[in-house]
C-alpha cells in the first residue's frame, strides 16, 4: 500500500514519466469508452512511446482474449505500435484452462453454464474441450465472463442451484462496474462472483488486483522495475499497481467521475480515497500527455 496521505493532481504524464519504466495501462475509461478513443488519450500513447527505456502493457479485466482488445483499439486509432503488450482478465483465463496446474482448472469438469455479454464468443473455450450448457443443474462449473442481463436477481436462482451443487465459479472479468459510452455504469461479472462467494460459493478470480497477473506482467518486462498503474478503478487499477510493488496514477473522470466531479475536486479525491484505504501517488482528470 502507498504510504501518500493524499495524491497528488497532476495535467498530464509528462509530468512523472522519467519515474517510471513499465506503464500498465487500463483500457476501458482510460483509453477509450468502448466506442471511441479519449481525447487526448492516443496522443498521450503517441508521446509516452517517444521517450526511451519504457515499456508499455495494455492491462484489461476484460473477459476476452487479446485480439478482441487489438482489433477494438485499432478501430479507435489506437495501433500496436503505440505499445509492448496486451494482457487480460479472458487471455490468462484461457492460459489456466489450458495449463490445468491450478487446483481449481485442475479439478473442473468439462460441462460449463456461461453468463456472457451479448457479442461474446466465448474464445477464451477454444482448444479446452469444454461443453456449454444451458442450465446449472447440467454444469460442472460457472465461466462469468459477461453480464448481460445486467440484474443481479436474475443470476441469483442460477448461482442458487450451482452452490448447492457446490460448483466453482470462475470470474474471468472481475471488474464491478464499467461506463458506457453515455456515461451510465453498466454492472460487471465481479458483482455476480462477488454475490457466489457471499453466498459461500467458489470463486476463482482473474485480472485486476490479483497478484498473478501482475507476476505475469513483469515476466514480460523483466527489467522494468519502477511500476506505474494508470486506471480509473481504485479497487483494481491503483490496488493492483500498489500489490504489484508499484505506485498509481488515478483517472478521476471514469467511474468514479460522478463521486469527484467534472474537474475533479481534490477534497473528494481526498475524501474517497481514504475512505477505500486505497491513494494513488498521482490523480489526473483523463489520460493526457
Amino acid at each position: 500500500m502507498s504510504a501518500h496521505a493524499t495524491s497528488k493532481m497532476i495535467s498530464g504524464l509528462s509530468e512523472i514519466v522519467d519515474e517510471f519504466d513499465l506503464f500498465l495501462i487500463d483500457q476501458w475509461g482510460v483509453l477509450h469508452n468502448g466506442e471511441t478513443a479519449h481525447e487526448g488519450a492516443v496522443e498521450a500513447m503517441e508521446e509516452l512511446r517517444k521517450v526511451d527505456g519504457k515499456t508499455i502493457i495494455i492491462l484489461s479485466n476484460s473477459g476476452k482474449r487479446v485480439d478482441d482488445s487489438y482489433d477494438r483499439m485499432e478501430g479507435m486509432g489506437i495501433h500496436k505500435g503505440l505499445y509492448d503488450h496486451v494482457v487480460t482478465s479472458g487471455e490468462l483465463c484461457h492460459r489456466n484452462f489450458m495449463a490445468k496446474t491450478d487446483p481449481i482448472f485442475a479439478s473442473l469438469g468439462e460441462k460449463t453454464l456461461p453468463f456472457t455479454w451479448n457479442d461474446d464468443n466465448l474464445a477464451i473455450l477454444d482448444g479446452t474441450g469444454k461443453e456449454v450448457v444451458e442450465t446449472a443443474a447440467e454444469a460442472d462449473f460457472i465461466l462469468c465472463t459477461g453480464t448481460n442481463e445486467g440484474d443481479l436477481d436474475y443470476y441469483r436462482p442460477y448461482l442458487q442451484v450451482a452452490l448447492d451443487k457446490k460448483l466453482p465459479l470462475i470470474c474471468v472479468n472481475p471488474d464491478l462496474v464499467s461506463v458506457a459510452p453515455d456515461g451510465t455504469l453498466n454492472m460487471c461479472p465481479g458483482q455476480v462472483a462477488l454475490e457466489y462467494e457471499n453466498m459461500g460459493g467458489i470463486v476463482r478470480w482473474h485480472g485486476k488486483p490479483q497478484e498473478e497477473t501482475y507476476e505475469y506482467c513483469k515476466s514480460l518486462a523483466p527489467n522494468a522495475k519502477r511500476i506505474l498503474g494508470i486506471g480509473d478503478s481504485l479497487a483494481h487499477d491503483i490496488e493492483g499497481a500498489h500489490i504489484a510493488g508499484g505506485e498509481g496514477l488515478f483517472i478521476c473522470g471514469g467511474i468514479h467521475g460522478d463521486e469527484l466531479g467534472h474537474p475533479p475536486q481534490q477534497a473528494k479525491i481526498d475524501a474517497l480515497t481514504s475512505k477505500r484505504n486505497i491513494v494513488p501517488k498521482y490523480s489526473s482528470y483523463r489520460f493526457v500527455w
